[in-house]
């Protein structure tokens, strides 16, 4: 039976989360809505790094579509993040559903 290395343990643990650290700061996506009316692009933290909004979507007297659009352009990159961290890190061993942003 293998000897079980505690500290061999705790290093795969920090060599993932690095991993993961450096996954997240080098992905970015991008969401959109309304025909590409409305983009967001966005890194796997899901910070916001930019937003692209056209001028045929600015309707001072239909703020609310305006809205909507950047809501869902948001919620369709927050999507992909998670799509794509689950495909690059392939899911966490030992976590029921792999990993743990979904």
């Amino acid at each position: 039976m293998p000897k079980f290395d505690m500290n061999q343990m705790f290093k795969k643990a920090q060599d993932m989360a690095k991993d993961m650290e450096r996954k997240m700061g080098e992905t970015e996506v991008e969401g959109n809505a309304g025909g590409g009316m409305v983009k967001v692009v966005m890194n796997g933290y899901k910070n916001i790094l930019s937003l692209d909004i056209a001028k045929e979507v600015v309707d001072p007297d239909d703020i609310e579509m305006l809205q909507d659009l950047i809501i869902a352009a948001i919620n369709d990159a927050q999507a992909k993040v998670d799509d794509q961290m689950k495909d690059s890190l392939g899911g966490l061993p030992g976590m029921p559903g792999g990993f743990p942003f979904g």
